[in-house]
């Protein structure tokens, strides 16, 4: 990684997640909502070995991507504010999260690719990286448990704000209510580790 090398820390990244997502939850506490604490502490008691480092984008989704119809291909990735050096298997996480594990929310921000025609579903983006890249991808669902995890822990704290009339913006009064089905999906990915 020529030029890279200070853009991040890799070693602990996934500890360091987990921390800053459960800072964030502790930060944005304006309810009563015991399982989200829980499924925080199940991530940090059972962090996987992680992966190689690379490029860490943070917030890959479709959202963030410029797609040439024509070509099928990607042409640019958008939004690079959170990327770092870390364990690349959070972001195929977050994809997959993002791609159809909202997938009967109703999410006033996120359309669910999977659910559209033509899109294939999560499943088939996981074994296509799994095929592309090598990886290990045995401890895949700790990866979705942490990316729901997350999207929860930014969902959490837009509810806290949209109660103090502090977000702009069409819907976000309504993320709050994903929360408890989110966390709720995430402990379901992290069974599977069980």
């Amino acid at each position: 990684m020529v030029g890279l090398g200070d853009l991040g820390r890799p070693a602990g990244y996934l500890e360091r997640q987990v921390s800053r997502w459960a800072r964030q939850v502790a930060a944005s506490n304006s309810r009563d909502l015991p399982q989200f604490d829980r499924l925080g502490q199940r991530l940090a008691g059972r962090l996987p070995g992680g992966q190689p480092a690379s490029i860490v984008h943070g917030d890959y989704r479709l959202d963030n991507v410029v797609v040439d119809d024509a070509a099928g291909r990607v042409r640019g990735v958008l939004d690079w504010e959170m990327a770092t050096l870390g364990d690349p298997l959070t972001d195929l996480a977050s994809t997959v999260v993002w791609w159809d594990g909202l997938r009967g929310l109703d999410s006033p921000v996120a359309a669910v690719p999977g659910d559209v025609a033509g899109f294939p579903d999560g499943g088939h983006l996981v074994a296509e990286y799994g095929r592309r890249t090598g990886r290990d991808l045995a401890e895949l669902p700790w990866y979705l448990g942490f990316a729901y995890y997350k999207i929860a822990a930014i969902f959490e704290g837009i509810h806290f704000r949209a109660r103090q009339g502090l977000t702009v913006g069409e819907g976000f009064d309504r993320l709050g209510d994903l929360v408890p089905d989110l966390v709720e999906r995430g402990h379901a990915a992290l069974t599977v580790l069980a």
